[in-house]
Parts: structure tokens; sequence; C-alpha cells
């Protein structure tokens, strides 16, 4: 199904530019493209792990279509990720008609694995080009990780699947992604907030963006105004998950006035609230399943996520993870909300909040809030401004500040990080 459908894509389109890699200095037509694969042979083993952002990732992906082989992508080498030593025989056959594996990004507990056929793959990049509009006049920069769910989903899946071209820039430095906007006269640019971020303070987010796309972690509302004020560019949130593809997009064309909400549902996702306050989200591009071990939480259509979250005027509205609720004296808060107030002191750079045990054993656990600043700003000039905008029992009862809080590899934020730092810098 994939191998046809890219066949038909570079028979549609054989004399356009289909993939700049920038770093390698070559250019393909999607002819070009199809025949490059077409003459190499197929590799004989069941599962393919493409690595890297260049164009071996396309080839080694199509190559394993053509081969009915399933296509797991990797940032390292797999043996650091896969269930077992000997996998996949010793985990046992994967389920029929599985065509790609994905890891999670490990922010609830550690990486799994996550099962698709190839039609869930399809539903997916038809929900994210028909809802963001993607066109093929409008070539994506490729910045971000090919082999995350993100970026196979919005760049990956684009190119194969739908003809929209890709420029690999190879890298996110601000000159480099200057030069990588100049072969285009729009754009389209899909990043991390710490990106847009860095881009934004260097004045380095090129003119002929045409569409912008910020997801892996929730988009600051302070950046997404400050760089809607300087520039006149809306950046989109957009959510999403390993286990489903996108959920929701945010397509207003000015910035959000809440910083928790994420967007309408993409085209061919439904969503609802369950009992416990979680996001449910149903459709197509649903992963067939957890392996080696599945899970209640996915399958048949049906993906339960740990994301609290409230259905307001057809909006979705993150309210933070379950899991990281705070319990302050038997009264639950979500760091979210203590941080997006932080964030919005003209001093803070960006703002990571958890709890940890509290020395009053009958207080369960106290509020921390690690901050980084762009000047000096004392602690209790912080407590001072929370405690105008948060109930007392809400405001952090320790500020520490550090030289950066940098999101990882995905663009993530991991607040267990964070505080595992915090408990072993104090000697608990």
């Amino acid at each position: 199904m994939l191998y046809d459908r890219w066949r038909q894509i570079a028979q549609t389109f054989p004399q356009q530019i289909a993939l700049r890699d920038l770093a390698a200095e070559r250019a393909w037509t999607f002819a070009q493209l199809e025949a490059e694969v077409e003459q190499r042979p197929a590799a004989a083993e069941t599962v393919i792990f493409p690595q890297g952002n260049t164009a071996d990732f396309f080839i080694s992906v199509l190559r394993a279509w053509r081969a009915n082989q399933v296509v797991c992508p990797m940032d390292a080498g797999p043996w650091l990720l896969l269930p077992g030593a000997g996998w996949p025989n010793e985990d046992g056959p994967l389920p029929a008609g599985i065509a790609h594996l994905k890891t999670t990004s490990a922010t609830t507990g550690a990486p799994r694995m996550v099962a698709f056929t190839a039609a869930q793959l399809l539903a997916d990049s038809q929900n994210i080009v028909t809802t963001m509009g993607l066109q093929p006049d409008w070539p994506n920069l490729g910045i971000i990780s090919l082999a995350h769910s993100y970026g196979f989903s919005n760049l990956v899946l684009p190119l194969l699947l739908h003809g929209i071209p890709l420029i690999l820039v190879g890298s996110a430095l601000p000159e480099a992604v200057r030069r990588a906007s100049e072969f285009e006269p729009a754009v389209t640019l899909a990043a991390v907030p710490a990106l847009w971020s860095n881009w934004h303070q260097a004045d380095a987010i090129p003119l002929n963006v045409s569409l912008a796309i910020s997801a892996g972690a929730p988009l600051p509302l302070k950046l997404e105004h400050a760089v809607f004020a300087s520039r006149g560019l809306k950046i989109h949130n957009f959510y999403g998950s390993s286990e489903c593809g996108g959920i929701a997009y945010d397509s207003d064309s000015q910035p959000r006035t809440d910083g928790s909400c994420s967007g309408t549902p993409l085209a061919g996702v439904e969503v609802s609230v369950s009992d416990n306050g979680c996001l449910e989200v149903r459709g197509q591009a649903v992963a067939q399943t957890y392996w080696p071990e599945a899970s209640p939480v996915l399958g048949n259509g049906l993906f339960r996520t740990s994301d609290l979250a409230e259905i307001r005027g057809g909006q979705v509205f993150l309210l933070g993870r379950a899991g990281d609720q705070i319990n302050v004296a038997g009264r639950k808060v979500l760091p979210e909300q203590i941080e997006e107030i932080l964030t919005a002191h003209p001093n803070v750079r960006e703002c990571v909040t958890f709890g940890v045990p509290s020395p009053d054993a009958d207080h369960g656990e106290m509020i921390v809030a690690c901050l980084e600043v762009s000047e000096a700003v004392s602690a209790e000039t912080m407590r001072q401004f929370a405690i105008t905008k948060l109930p007392a029992w809400q405001v952090p009862r320790e500020w520490w500040f550090v030289t950066s809080i940098a999101a990882n590899h995905r663009g993530k934020l991991s607040r267990a990080e964070w505080r595992r730092k915090y408990l072993e810098r104090a000697g608990r």
C-alpha cells in the first residue's frame, strides 16, 4: 500500500525537486529518488532501522516499503531501546499487518514500542496534510529529527505520500536556517518551542516562512505573542502523540489567549474526556497496539491518554499529566498552572515546577520552582510575584535558579528528570 502510493506520487511529479540535502549539496527529483530506490537491492532483515537526517533515511524507508519490511526509525543504535538484546526474535513475532514501529518519548515511563499498520500511517499523514494545509509550493524545512513521531508524520510521510518537498537543513543554527530558506519563495517550518525561542532571540526566523508549526512540548504564550508582535508570524501549536499521531491543531490566525488551548481536533480525529478526566482519542490513525506487551489504553481505534483535558467550544484544553499532579497537604495542583503564572514574569525565560517530599511529614509534598532567568531576580521577589496571582498554598516553597533549562532531544522538558536533579543536589 505505502510503496504503491509513493510510486503514484513519483510518477505524478517526476521532474519536480523532492528532496534537497544541503549538507551533502545534492538534490533529487521525485523520478531520481524513485530510480535510486529501485536500483538498490532490498535488505534481508525483517525490520529496518533508518537513522539520521540525510537522504539515506528516505531511501531506507522506501526500500523497506518495497520489500514489505517493518520500519523502525531510530536516533541511535537500535539495541539501545529495543525490548530485549535478541529483539525481535526473543519477543515473538509482530502482529500481522504491522508496517511501522515507533518508540514513545518516555515522558511518562520507559520507552515502549508502538505498532502501526500501513493504513494507520496513511490516515495520520492525510489528517495532517488536510488540516494544516501543507502544499507542494511550501516545502518543509527539515530540522527536527526524522526518527521521532513528529518529524516522521510532518516531514517524511508528507513527502513520500503527498509530494510535499523537503529541504534537509543539517543544522538548527540560526544562520543555517536562514540559508536553507533562500531556496524557495515560501516554506513551512515545523519545530519545537526551544528552537523557536532560539531563532526568535537571534532574529533568525526567515521572512518567507508561510506556515510555522510548533509541537513536542506546549508552546509558551509569551513566545507565541512575541514572535507575532515582532514578525507578524503566527506559530501554530500542534498536539500529538506517538500512539496516534496528530490530535489537535491551533489553526487560528491570531495568537492564543490561553496557553492550555491545543486547538481543534484534526480532520479524521475524534476526542472525548473520560471519567478520570483524561483525553481519549479515536480515529483510523490510532496505532494497532503496544509491542511486545499490549495495553488496554491502546487498540481498536482508541487511545486513552494520560493528559488531563477539557473540551470547550470544540477545542482541546490540556490541563497537565495525571501523574504530574503535586499533592500539597491533600490538595492537588497541576504544575502547568503554576508554570504559566511564573513564566509571565518578565525576567523568567523558562520554568519547571514539581513536587518533592515535604520536611513536614503531614504535608505530603512541597512545590519546587526551577527557573531560568534573563536577569537576576531574588527568590523573595518571585515569591511576592507569585502570591499576588496564586493561592498561598500553591506558591512554591523552594526556588532553584539554574543557568539553563534545556529541552531534551525531543524538545520536551522532563519534570521527573529535574526532580531527580533537585533531590540529588539536596542530598535527599
